[in-house]
Parts: structure tokens; sequence; C-alpha cells
């Protein structure tokens, strides 16, 4: 076997804990973790002396915006960010134009991905089209998705054809998914609830980011908490496995920590904005920019506790980019803005800075960036963990370099980060995607099409068998 790569001198980041060791690499793939300095020959050579060699992030909840608001983004330009932000898979979303809710769309989508991703790919398709789940499921996806909303004032970021809140619909689709095995991930939302606060709100003349932020966490969070509620008892009746998007109230996470301990299959995942954004001081000074949703800080400590306690499993972008125009008319009519806020470059880094404030422990955040996102959406032994026979999807990180983020290095086509002037203590130098560069010092150098499906070890054998023949 020719190794063709080795990454030498640096402290690797393994399942079972970090170890200084050499990283070697051949046929795209994890060959071995081989003590430093073993006189082992190979085509190339990286040093990464006095960095983490880590895996790259496995992040399951990505807004790529195509098709049909490639004004925002495109399959391309998210893939930009995902390989400067350490990001070596992403799950795209449905809520897109047509919406991806059948064979015939999810095609089309996997084709856009196969011409235009420089990283792996998947892609997760709303089971709205109980007809089509099975097929869907067959083309190789790792999980579904619904919102349990309906907008009011747009119809953008959840249109129609993507959203189900009737709960006799929501165990349907359940018994549906649970046929094939796949997860399924549930935005979760009250809406008869949400229709009576909000309406309060906006009564008041309150269509302000200060009234929508609050509208949304009113009454401690009480649409989030009911919503996921629902979903957990609908998936212990259905034996449906659930992923829960936007975690981000007390009560919701002891939901979820009590149902683990009663052995149901659930998930969930915390965004970008949960742990480093979105206080009230956000809400104010950056307003729409900032919106997402308004993590108030009794809830805020919960998330850090769930995220160090494992009750939190991963940490998954939401990467949501909307234009300034589309963010300015918030100021003073919130409810018409587009909410949510880009996050895929900058959420490993953020991540990382956090264990250098020693908020949470490194094989913690690299379980909920990488080993657990993987293993919970059926691609363990291919994604997500530096391990032999693994793809070799790394990320050489400097722990010691700060650097301050700003708009003018977005890759996004909004040209805005929420983060502009944040000064942090780690830095992504290198990211390779089946050990090829895309991400090198500061710049994108991987191409276009070198992206592929993220699929699972039996379907990649069912891919190779087939092949075969």
């Amino acid at each position: 076997m020719t190794i063709e790569l080795k990454i030498t001198g640096g402290t690797v980041v393994t399942p079972s804990g970090p170890v200084e060791a050499d990283l070697l690499v051949a046929d795209g793939r994890v060959a071995g973790i081989v003590a430093s300095g073993i006189g082992v020959e190979a085509d190339r050579t990286i040093d990464a002396t006095g960095k983490l060699v880590l895996p790259g992030m496995v992040d399951v909840h990505v807004h790529t915006r195509e098709p049909g608001y490639e004004h925002k983004d495109d399959v391309y330009t998210t893939s930009l960010q995902a390989a400067a932000g350490g990001v070596t898979t992403i799950f795209g979303m449905p809520n897109l134009k047509p919406p991806t809710t059948d064979v015939a769309t999810l095609t089309d989508v996997f084709e856009r991905y196969e011409s235009s991703s420089i990283v792996d790919w998947n892609h997760n398709p709303a089971p709205t089209k109980f007809d089509e789940i099975a097929g869907m499921s067959e083309l190789g996806i790792r999980a579904y998705k619904i919102y349990m909303v309906v907008d009011t004032g747009r119809d953008y970021p959840h249109p129609s054809g993507t959203g189900i809140h009737d709960h006799g619909h929501l165990l349907e689709i359940m018994d549906h998914i649970a046929r094939t095995g796949k997860r399924f991930i549930v935005h979760p939302h009250d809406q008869a609830l949400m229709d009576y606060i909000e309406g309060q709100y906006l009564a008041r003349g309150e269509n302000t980011p200060q009234g929508y932020a609050s509208a949304y966490a009113a009454r401690e969070g009480v649409i989030w908490d009911t919503a996921i509620d629902v979903v957990l008892r609908l998936a212990e009746a259905s034996g449906c496995p659930v992923h829960i998007a936007h975690i981000q109230t007390r009560r919701s996470i002891e939901a979820v920590r009590r149902a683990k301990a009663r052995g149901i299959d659930v998930t969930c995942e915390v965004n970008h904005w949960a742990p480093f954004l979105s206080t009230w001081n956000d809400v104010e000074t950056l307003g729409p920019y900032a919106l997402s949703y308004y993590v108030p800080d009794d809830n805020r400590a919960a998330v850090w506790e769930g995220m160090r306690d494992g009750t939190i499993d991963m940490a998954a972008s939401d990467h949501a980019p909307h234009t300034r125009e589309e963010k300015e008319i918030g100021w003073t009519k919130m409810w018409s803005s587009h909410t949510g806020t880009p996050g895929i470059q900058y959420y490993y880094e953020l991540m990382l800075d956090a264990v250098n404030k020693g908020e949470l422990e490194l094989q913690r955040a690299i379980d909920m960036v990488a080993h657990i996102p993987a293993a919970k959406f059926g691609l363990a032994g291919v994604k997500g963990a530096l391990t032999v026979g693994a793809d070799a999807d790394i990320v050489i990180a400097d722990m010691a370099q700060e650097w301050t983020i700003t708009n003018d290095d977005v890759l996004s086509k909004t040209g805005w980060t929420p983060y502009d002037g944040r000064s942090i203590s780690a830095r992504i130098v290198r990211t390779l995607v089946r050990g090829t560069d895309v991400y090198v010092g500061t710049e994108v150098v991987g191409d276009r099409t070198h992206g592929k499906l993220a699929a699972s070890a039996e379907d990649r054998a069912a891919l190779a068998a087939a092949e075969g023949n």
C-alpha cells in the first residue's frame, strides 16, 4: 500500500482521545495512526507540529438555498464556507423552491451537489408526500426534515410543502419513516400557541427585533417546550428515531434528558446562535442580524450544561444566509424579515475558542461536531472520526492563533456575519476532504466537483458490488 500523505508532529484527536502521533492517508482514507517519528515513507508530508489534527465537521443542518434562492447562497458558495470552516460533510435542508418533497426534486438537488460542492454532502428531504418517503430513502439519504410551523407575514424561510403541525399527520409520517430506519429531523414549534402569542405583540405594534425576540422566547419558551413534548411522545409511540433541531430552553433539554433515560431514540442539536449569539444585547445592537432567536440567560446556561453533559448530542450550524435587504426591513417590520443567520464558516472555530476558554472540554467539542453526528446519522466508520478505514476528512487547527472575524473574510454571497469584529483564539489552517486539500492557509483550493454523496458503509458496499457486476 502506498502512503499518499503523512501528517506529522500534531496531536491527533481520535474517538478515544488525543494522541501525539502521525496520521497516514492512502486512497482517500485513514491508513494508520502511528507513533511520531516512525520512518514511514509517504508521497507527501504535512507538518502539523504544535497543532491539533481533528476530524472534519459533519454538519447535518445546512441551508444551501439552491434551487430557488440562489441570490442568498448556493451549493458552491456554501461549500466554500464549509471548507474554510472545517466542515467536510454538509446535509442540506428541504425549504427550497421547489421544496424537496419527492424523488424528482431530491434527484435534482443531488445533481446540483454533485456538480458544485467542494465538500461531501447529503440532503434531508421533507416527508410530506407519504408515497415518496420510501423512494427517497432508497436514494441514500440519512434523514428527513419537517417544520412544525407556518410563517406569519412572510412565506420564507418556511415555505409550504415543508411544514406539518397536525399531530395525526406527524404520527403517520413517523410510522412511514420508522420503516426506513432513517432519522426524522423536526423543527419544533407549537403553531396554535405562537398564533396567540405573536398576535398579542403585533396588536400592540411591537413589530421590532425586540418584540419578535420576546415573542419567540415568551413564557420561558412555551412554544418550543410543548412542541418538543409532543415530538418525544410520538417518537415513543412510533419507534421512529427523531432529532430535535434548535434546542434552546431549559425545559426542552430536561425533556430530552428524561426521554433518553426512558430509552427513546432521540438526538438534538445546538446551533451556533444559542451559545455564541442571541443575547439581549445582540438583539438590541444587531437587531434582525442576530435573529434566528433570542436565548435568555437562564436558557443559555442550560444549553451550556447540556452541551457539557452530553444531553445535547451535537453541534449543527443551521447556516441560514439572507441578504442585507432581507434583514434591514426587520428593524421596523421584524415579522417581514427573513430570520436565520449564516454560521457554517465560523462555528467549528467558535467551538475551539470555547475549548480554549475552558467552557467546553476538547473531546466533548469534537464529539459534538464530528463523532456523534456521523454515528447518529448512519455514517459510522465512514465520516466524522479519525479511525483506520474512515474517510480522511481532516482539519488542522492552530489553538494559539488570535484573530478577528470580519465581514471582509465572509465567503457567503450575503457578505456579512453576525460575528463581525469578534476576536477568537483558535483558527483552522487546513481542511482536507478524503485526503485532498480543500482549504489551505486562508484560501479555498478545492475543486467544485470534488464533493461526493456521504453514504453509509452499507450503501457504499452495495454500490461497489453493483459496479463490480
